[in-house]
């Protein structure tokens, strides 16, 4: 089905890409999330063009061009705004396994349209001619706000068991009701998401925290049972605590998403490592989450108490104070704590970052001395030097005008080399 019934606004950029393809004699389309998100009143950036020219051809075209994803015929094109775009050529599945898919060159655009996953994603728009493409009337499902597979369900599913994922990420994402046939398969496709490489499901859960409606993703995770399969160690939580996470969620915003992955992991306590290790996160990623989570069951305890707020500073780190907050306010909301719960918070984390803006010694690094100074004094290095600077850090909590080189050698001296 083609129409012109809304026009979209495509970067000059874009529209000057599809006009030098097609100049050259080949057909080219706007497709995939940039159509969709346009559709439904929105603006992305990453505008991607379908394109009946071969590879090599995009490249002898534009320079500088990039080989972004060359075997799936993906060229990445510098556009005169300085941005990349995706320029891919027509394709057709030829053998799918359920993780990945064995494509071939296709002759028309219809055919590429053909082999997405759900009809929402199968829109093209032309950038210079101003019509659509709509074979699977995926418009007027984003109308009725419905998600439905292109075809039959089963099949699109079973062709890449990923999808069951990305469709509860897309529901959450724009506020769309899965079609009952789409998600009968979507339901019965559970048991094959083991299939899937780690890798695959961390971003996919990754991609679902970053973006607007995770909260309602998430739900749907639950309800559909792809929560069990992926994060079983959080299957087996109350409708309560379930219900405090997502609206910790939701008290979050979508581009800290690292935050988020704290709310939704933090409920699985002594687990927490071996699922990010089974997801196959980064060190820095299972770092990042550890330490956070560790710094979140500090309590913010620091009332009208300056020393109080910097012990708080000493046990979390100045590096998280600011994250930590952000998720405790986000947990007292999530619990329904009421108004004066949340102005005592705000008191206390008042307190806590004017500590921190005003610099005073919360870390052993903030100390006026270190080893080599006490080394000086003659003593041996070892694990004993931490013990010295750890009770000279307390000396500093306590009154901070003491931090002071000579003053804290006096100190080491007189109560801590007798």
């Amino acid at each position: 089905m083609e129409g012109t019934r809304k026009r979209l606004d495509v970067p000059d950029a874009v529209c000057e890409i599809a006009k030098r393809l097609e100049d050259s004699g080949y057909e080219t389309w706007a497709v995939g999330g940039a159509v969709r998100d346009a559709l439904l009143g929105g603006y992305r950036s990453d505008w991607d063009l379908a394109t009946a020219a071969r590879p090599g051809t995009v490249r002898k075209l534009f320079r500088p061009s990039y080989p972004i994803g060359i075997q799936f015929g993906t060229v990445g094109v510098r556009g005169s705004d300085g941005r990349v775009y995706e320029v891919t050529t027509f394709r057709r599945d030829i053998e799918t396994d359920g993780r990945h898919a064995v494509v071939e060159y296709a002759a028309t655009i219809e055919e590429d349209l053909a082999r997405r996953d759900f009809t929402v994603n199968a829109v093209a728009y032309h950038p210079l001619h101003h019509t659509f493409l709509d074979p699977f009337a995926g418009r007027e499902d984003l109308e009725r706000r419905v998600l439905r597979c292109v075809g039959e369900p089963a099949q699109r599913f079973a062709e890449d068991y990923l999808r069951v994922l990305r469709g509860l990420r897309f529901a959450g994402r724009y506020g769309l009701e899965i079609e009952p046939a789409t998600w009968e398969a979507l339901t019965a496709a559970m048991p094959n998401l083991p299939r899937l490489s780690a890798e695959r499901i961390r971003e996919e859960i990754l991609k679902l925290l970053a973006a607007p409606g995770a909260s309602s993703g998430l739900a749907l995770y639950r309800t559909s049972g792809a929560l069990a399969v992926v994060v079983p160690e959080l299957a087996d939580l109350g409708d309560g605590e379930w219900e405090e996470i997502l609206y910790a969620i939701d008290g979050l915003p979508a581009h800290r998403g690292h935050l988020r992955l704290v709310a939704l992991l933090a409920p699985a306590r002594s687990r927490i490592e071996d699922l990010m290790m089974r997801l196959r996160f980064s060190n820095a990623e299972m770092r990042d989450t550890l330490e956070l989570r560790a710094a979140l069951a500090v309590p913010v305890d620091v009332a009208g108490d300056v020393v109080g707020a910097r012990r708080w500073l000493r046990d979390v780190g100045p590096e998280r104070a600011h994250d930590t907050l952000r998720l405790h306010f986000a947990r007292a909301r999530a619990r329904g704590a009421g108004p004066t719960e949340r102005r005592d918070l705000a008191s206390r984390a008042r307190l806590v970052l004017q500590v921190l803006r005003r610099g005073d010694p919360v870390t052993v690094e903030d100390l006026a001395i270190d080893g080599h100074d006490l080394k000086a004094l003659g003593l041996q290095p070892g694990p004993e030097f931490r013990r010295i600077l750890e009770r000279c850090l307390e000396v500093a909590i306590g009154r901070p005008e003491l931090n002071q080189r000579e003053t804290l050698l006096d100190y080491v001296r007189e109560e801590l080399c007798r």
